[in-house]
């Protein structure tokens, strides 16, 4: 493990793909053929970084503190996204021990507690947007009227956002994540969602409620963390629990386009859980790779040397189909076990929203399989619209019927 004895890989061009449905990436197919270890170039900054793709070598790199999350700052190294402005203070660019200071002041909001508090309400929420779709009739977009609206209003929920504002965070959330609307346009977004979470989170000083602005409003008036940080940790918790929407659209796509899956899932209830976790594991969560790292010193992994100030990127997606951790890796399997996928990252950055987003996914698989039986797409498969020039991969629209 720590011997150098193979040179480095050529540089690999990875470029921004418009992929559809749940096909696997076919570069990022290639780089784990050609090896555990790749050097990539992707469509934006600078240069060319490591791309660490077997699960052993994912879950080192993510949780060893010689890759620094912080030392990204003020780079511009190669990546997906053409605007990439990291602050400081983001949770996602904080390396130990200030990620445990942050991450605390926003936890209760995040335990089996905190979210299971949400339940009732975002069970009620889903009947009432369930009901309004049936009382319609089909043929209807399972997109627009469920998977978008109701992880919208569940994190909205969460944060402690008014209702009247939610359709304003999701524009926001929409602009910062897509990658052809240009930088300027991204970045007067992200702008926008940090001064509204700045106001609101400066109301709150002193606030005892359990949503996460209150949470952040008491933990700056205690002195715990500064406003600023306050305001970056709120918008990258908004934007991420609007993930969901793309997760369950995956999800619900494979279970309309392989009937057996949805038949099963809808006769054995008690098999959902595994399944979900196996869905979770197998869909293609986003393109191409996330938020990278910079070693701080020399690291050999697998005989390639990674030498100190050079970006390193994990792909969790690679992750999920190592077949010496997934045996038969492309087919979807209710009953595997184990099932120790990465799909909600590993380490440190692990992601907060973890038990929220699987309560959602939860909610609105088990909501829609037992109401509404007879689901089924109103269009053929290759006709769904997929989102185009989007970091995070998923169905614009899910046409179906019953």
């Amino acid at each position: 493990m720590n011997e150098e004895t193979t040179p480095a890989p050529p540089v690999r061009h990875w470029p921004a793909l418009d992929l559809t449905g749940v096909d696997f990436d076919p570069v990022l197919s290639e780089l784990m053929r050609e090896g555990p270890i790749n050097r990539i170039q992707l469509p934006n900054g600078e240069g060319w970084a490591w791309l660490v793709t077997r699960y052993d070598d994912v879950r080192l790199v993510t949780n060893d503190p010689r890759f620094s999350r912080a030392e990204v700052i003020g780079r511009q190294v190669t990546r997906l996204a053409p605007h990439f402005i990291p602050q400081p203070s983001a949770m996602n660019f904080v390396d130990k021990p200030d990620h445990a200071r942050l991450r605390r002041a926003v936890n209760a909001a995040f335990t089996a507690r905190g979210v299971e508090r949400l339940r009732a309400n975002a069970q009620k929420t889903l009947e009432g947007m369930v009901d309004a779709m049936l009382r319609d009739g089909p043929p209807a977009d399972l997109i627009d009227r469920v998977l978008a609206p109701f992880p919208i209003t569940v994190i909205c929920e969460l944060m402690g956002v008014p209702d009247a504002d939610r359709h304003t965070l999701h524009t926001w959330t929409q602009a910062i994540l897509s990658s052809t609307q240009g930088a300027a346009v991204s970045e007067q977004a992200k702008r926008d969602m940090e001064a509204y979470f700045a106001k609101l989170i400066a109301e709150r000083r002193g606030a005892t409620g359990e949503d996460v602005t209150s949470l952040l409003g008491a933990a700056v008036g205690r002195g715990d963390i500064t406003e600023e940080e306050a305001m970056a940790l709120a918008g990258p918790i908004q934007i991420g629990g609007e993930a969901v929407t793309n997760n369950t659209g995956q999800m619900f796509y494979i279970l309309l386009t392989r009937p057996a899956l949805f038949d099963r899932l809808r006769a054995e209830p008690q098999l959902r859980p595994q399944a979900l976790d196996e869905l979770l594991r197998y869909i293609p969560h986003r393109n191409a790779v996330g938020l990278s790292r910079i070693a701080t010193e020399d690291v050999v992994i697998r005989g390639v040397r990674i030498r100190k100030g050079e970006p390193v990127y994990v792909s969790y997606l690679a992750a999920n189909r190592d077949p010496d951790v997934f045996p038969d890796p492309d087919r979807i399997d209710f009953e595997r076990s184990p099932n120790p996928h990465v799909s909600f990252g590993h380490g440190p950055h692990y992601c907060v929203g973890n038990m929220l987003a699987r309560l959602e996914s939860e909610l609105m698989v088990n909501t829609l399989l037992d109401r509404i039986p007879t689901l089924r797409l109103s269009v053929s498969e290759d006709e769904v619209p997929w989102r185009r020039g989007a970091l995070i991969r998923g169905p614009e629209a899910l046409p179906v019927t019953w």
